[in-house]
């Protein structure tokens, strides 16, 4: 079958197919999921158990290493982590990259944690698996209400959350920042002591009366009527009417009298939430899978427009993290990217091919991108920063088959064949070696889309889009192109077949030149050789780095205060930097530049309001706060003068300020993972490390992950006098944690809420330490009390705050921030040589990785060179096939290495780095000089074989021919890639910069240095 011919023949057909293609594109185009970032699976799930007040090292021994075990039989873990803190144990299972399908994995670790319930002591709570760990929500909404209670501030965002979650792209709403209510019943430890009543009497006689029980059911003839005793608390006053038994007597009391009882809310706070430093809450919103996230955002708004006018005044709501509107700006920034880039190339195309033939390759640019767009849609491909920047990587490269096509057409139409017969003749010639061409650019990303990293699986859709493109490209070039070429355009027959060409003062300048090169081959070779080392040198000399920041208009701020600290002081701290920032840094009439607005999360990282960011656990020490400004020019000075600060008014907190990232999220990008089994040997060791990373130039915010060792206060029973004073171990426990943090004693349910209460001492007793010798023990059984003192000894040791583990080993994570000055890897490449030398000073068993940048960017290039001997093996498969020559297939891979020299020109002078986008560009650079030596050496094939030229002749001759679709090409990829390098940002400068520079100078090499390599390898000598 000849497509060909069949579309020259049925040209309205093909005419309304090709419309056809393009309107359903454009339609496509419209309705399909729209997002910033492809996105990656986040491949951890969190094992969560309470222990409560067991001691971080208890909670290792206990909890932690029975969970970590179970789950290191899971075959698919790539690492287990843990966290044990003071009544908690948190085990990350982290799985490896090569696997997608998350589900069953889950649902394994669920069975194997189900396995250990029973093992863990008693007193352990049930854990907790959460594998909605990397669930994203990419709006937040922040509500303040002025004058409202906590409570009432809640019910409107519960109010608010169900109208969200009816919005058709809502998948999930939560609420951050609500404090729950408890009911606290606070007694006098003294008073309840002189009546020998204990809390656990308390609780029986509470939970006794506020029941919801069935009292059975009365048969009446032919009814059933139920009965329902009463007796469940109607009100908190309900509570205080309770009697309450007084042990040894017939008299009873009401628990008022025994107690104050209040409605109030948890103590202490868990987290709290504020709002340009005003109390609030935050309302969280995730899309639905497949979802379209600019709809999302139109529904929210709706939404919020409405219910603005339905709530108070006072009642406000912002948006402070809204993705929606970061999508659009920048999908509309990469469509005007790629739209300046076309009309760019066409004007190109129509100054250099003429009006005619110009138009006709100009064409195959939109059908291209549209029919490459309609065919994403079918594969459920998003339209996102990467997809957009594939579509321009691949636009250089799809004008060359239309380029190739049309000027050999037209050559043959010049020799005097008629339009129709040069078109299925040019189609029967390049019909392969185009294919093979589009085959082996598309084959060169291969290794990016079977990468098994999180890097390879954020960039995948680079491979599927210019192969997509490419193929549309070749479709096109075979059935629209010839079509156009046919009824358009126009020659004058020279009826001469042994004339070149092409003629001009170029062409007879470059076939000298050509000549002396050939006769010169091996001072040719040489000097090629030479460049090759200068250019590997000389990359020595750029900046490496992985994954510039992404160019968001917010930024991060993590404070962190030394562990153990309360809730109330982090609050404090955080309030009085947000003063600053309201007062020194927000927008107001005198300051146009500057902070637009904040959300601070106290005690949680927050939503994952990004993929890349990873909220920390609650933590009473730790605070977030996001940060918008009103330019990207401005983010360094601002974050510059928050740290600055920070670090002059408050000594004891750790600051880090980061900027959103791109790829897979940091926490540090310098981190150095010490493992051992001693605690002390290892912070020994940190200690060093430490001290070695303040003498290096360029790092900052230097901290350990394990922190401070705290204070604990310990309760040693004697067991001999609590025997004699008639109290039990359990017994001095649950008085303990009744007087100083609380027993729940039953539920109070009001409607759909169900509310704890809590029985406690008064304050007076619960915050003073000075109190604790005489803190009443009771008998749970009898209500007969003893002093603390008189039955166990009160002292005050030092232990970890956090006992964290990898592969259950004890790992301590040294991590900084770097400046301005300096790069992750040229700290990397400061401390590791120490870190060896050091090392065989350490005790067996005590080792050191690599963290941070150098992590994530060793597991990115370690994926894809695993792949890479595929791409190879299919590029090498399609060449010798191609060409049925292993010679001619070596010829065409040693255009790769001539382009890298040209990247570090481009590199060294448009003053960039080196990092996974500027390998994307060797690879997309790789893929169009491979498609140069394609044609070109086809075409002395051509010219030797068929034409009858000498072996010598048919190169000069056909690299005349091949000269102009190379140089085209070049000019159109050139020149569509700088709209890119101007408005893509600093993730896709390097990228572009490394195409531009390596195909000017690999264009130059192809043209002189390819004919010479051909020529040598097959042993073609000058004529005489």
């Amino acid at each position: 079958m000849n497509l060909t011919r069949i579309a020259i023949e049925n040209n309205r057909t093909t005419l309304m197919a090709m419309i056809a293609i393009l309107m359903f594109g454009l339609m496509a185009y419209k309705t399909m999921p729209k997002d910033y970032d492809p996105g990656f699976i986040i491949r951890t799930a969190q094992v969560i158990t309470y222990f409560p007040g067991a001691s971080p090292q208890r909670v290792e021994e206990l909890v932690t290493d029975k969970i970590e075990k179970v789950i290191q039989e899971i075959p698919e873990l790539d690492f287990v982590s843990s966290e044990s803190r003071t009544g908690v144990s948190i085990v990350s299972a982290n799985i490896k990259e090569s696997y997608k399908e998350m589900r069953p994995i889950w649902d394994n670790l669920r069975r194997k944690i189900e396995t250990v319930e029973g093992d863990l002591p008693d007193g352990a709570q049930t854990p907790i698996v959460n594998d909605e760990f990397g669930d994203v929500f990419g709006i937040v909404i922040g509500m303040t209400a002025e004058g409202f209670t906590y409570r009432e501030m809640k019910d409107i965002a519960e109010q608010v959350k169900d109208e969200l979650l009816h919005l058709p792209e809502a998948a999930k709403v939560d609420i951050f920042g609500a404090q729950d209510e408890r009911i606290y019943i606070e007694f006098d430890n003294a008073r309840l002591a002189e009546l020998g009543i204990s809390p656990s009497q308390i609780s029986d006689q509470l939970s006794s009366q506020n029941i919801i029980s069935s009292g059975g059911a009365i048969n009446l003839t032919r009814e059933r009527i139920s009965v329902e005793p009463s007796g469940n608390f109607e009100s908190v006053a309900d509570i205080g009417e309770t009697l309450i038994q007084i042990p040894g007597s017939d008299s009873v009391q009401f628990l008022r009298e025994l107690a104050s009882i209040k409605r109030s809310y948890i103590d202490p706070a868990k987290t709290m939430v504020s709002l340009n430093g005003e109390r609030g809450l935050s309302i969280a919103i995730s899309m639905r899978q497949g979802g379209n996230n600019i709809v999302l955002g139109e529904q929210v708004n709706e939404t919020l427009a409405r219910l603005q006018q339905v709530y108070p005044i006072g009642v406000e709501f912002s948006l402070v993290s809204f993705m929606p509107q970061e999508v659009e700006e920048k999908v509309n920034d990469f469509a005007e990217n790629l739209i300046q880039a076309v009309a760019v190339v066409t004007l190109v195309m129509l100054l250099t091919l003429g009006l005619r033939t110009g138009l006709i390759v100009a064409a195959l640019i939109p059908a291209s991108m549209i029919s490459g767009i309609l065919l994403m849609s079918f594969f459920n491909i998003s339209v996102d920063q990467i997809s957009l920047a594939a579509l321009i990587i691949s636009l250089g490269m799809l004008v060359d088959n239309g380029i190739v096509m049309s000027e050999s057409i037209l050559v043959q139409m010049e020799k005097g064949k008629k339009a129709f017969n040069a078109a299925i003749d040019s189609a029967a010639e390049l019909k392969t070696p185009l294919l093979v061409s589009s085959l082996t650019t598309a084959a060169a990303f291969l290794p990016i889309f079977l990468a098994e990293s999180a890097t390879g699986e954020y960039t995948a859709s680079l491979f599927k889009v210019v192969t997509i493109t490419l193929l549309c490209s070749w479709a096109i070039s075979m059935t629209i192109i010839p079509m156009l070429c046919v009824y358009f355009l126009k020659v004058k027959n020279k009826n001469d077949d042994s004339a070149p060409a092409e003629e001009g003062v170029f062409y007879s300048y470059y076939q000298d030149l050509l000549r002396t090169l050939l006769r010169y081959r091996l001072s040719t070779i040489g000097v090629t050789v030479v460049l090759f080392f200068v250019a590997i040198q000389g990359l020595g000399l750029v900046p490496k780095l992985f994954f510039p920041p992404s160019d968001r208009t917010y930024f991060k701020v993590e404070l962190e205060l030394p562990i153990g600290t309360k809730i109330e002081e982090t609050q404090r701290v955080t309030q009085l930097l947000e003063s600053y920032i309201g007062n020194e840094l927000a927008v107001n009439e005198e300051r146009s530049e500057g902070v637009t607005n904040w959300i601070s999360y106290v005690g949680s990282g927050g939503p994952r309001f990004l993929l890349t960011h990873g909220p920390k656990p609650s933590s009473s020490y730790y605070a977030l706060l996001v940060v918008n400004v009103t330019s990207l020019d401005i983010i360094d000075s601002v974050m510059g003068d928050i740290e600055r600060h920070a670090l002059a008014n408050y000594p004891d907190l750790l600051v880090k300020l980061r900027k959103i990232e791109n790829g897979s999220p940091i926490e540090n990008p310098v981190e150095i993972r010490l493992k051992g089994k001693d605690k002390d040997i290892l912070f020994a060791i940190v200690d060093s490390i430490k001290q070695q990373m303040a003498v290096t130039a360029g790092l900052k915010s230097i901290s350990d992950d394990w922190g401070l060792p705290i204070k604990k206060v310990v309760v040693e029973i004697n067991q001999t006098r609590a025997r004699r004073a008639g109290v039990t171990s359990k017994d001095i426990a649950v008085s303990l944690q009744t007087e100083l943090s609380g027993m729940e004693l039953t539920q109070y349910r009001e409607g759909d809420e169900v509310i704890p209460i809590i029985m406690r001492s008064t304050a007076a007793d619960r915050q003073d330490i000075g109190k604790l010798e005489s803190l009443a023990v009771y008998s749970q059984s009898s209500g007969f009390s003893v002093p603390l003192r008189q039955v166990a000894d009160i002292s005050v040791v030092w232990e970890p705050a956090n006992i964290l583990r990898r592969d259950r080993f004890k790992t301590v994570t040294v991590g900084a921030q770097i400046d301005d000055s300096i790069t992750a890897n040229e700290a990397f490449a400061d401390l590791t040589p120490w870190l060896a030398s050091q090392q065989e000073k350490w005790p067996f068993g005590y080792s050191y990785e690599l963290g941070g940048e150098a992590e994530s960017s060793g597991k990115a290039n370690e994926s894809i060179a695993e792949k890479l001997p595929i791409a190879v093996l299919i590029i090498v498969l399609l060449l010798v096939s191609q060409f049925n020559s292993i010679r001619k297939a070596t010829i065409i891979l040693l255009t790769i290495p001539l382009g890298l020299i040209g990247v570090v020109v481009g590199l060294l002078a448009g003053q960039s780095f080196f990092g996974f986008m500027t390998l994307l560009g060797i690879v997309s650079l790789a893929g169009i000089v491979i498609n140069n030596a394609i044609v070109l050496l086809e075409r002395i094939k051509i010219e030797h074989e068929d034409n009858g030229l000498s072996h010598f002749e048919a190169i000069v001759v056909a690299a005349k021919m091949r000269a102009r679709p190379i140089l085209l090409t070049t000019a159109t990829t050139v020149f569509g890639l700088i709209p890119l390098y101007l408005g893509g940002g600093e993730m896709w400068e390097p990228m572009a910069l490394a195409i531009i520079g390596g195909l000017l100078i690999s264009t130059l090499l192809t043209l002189c240095v390819i004919p010479v390599i051909y020529a040598l390898l097959f042993g073609v000598k000058p004529a005489n």
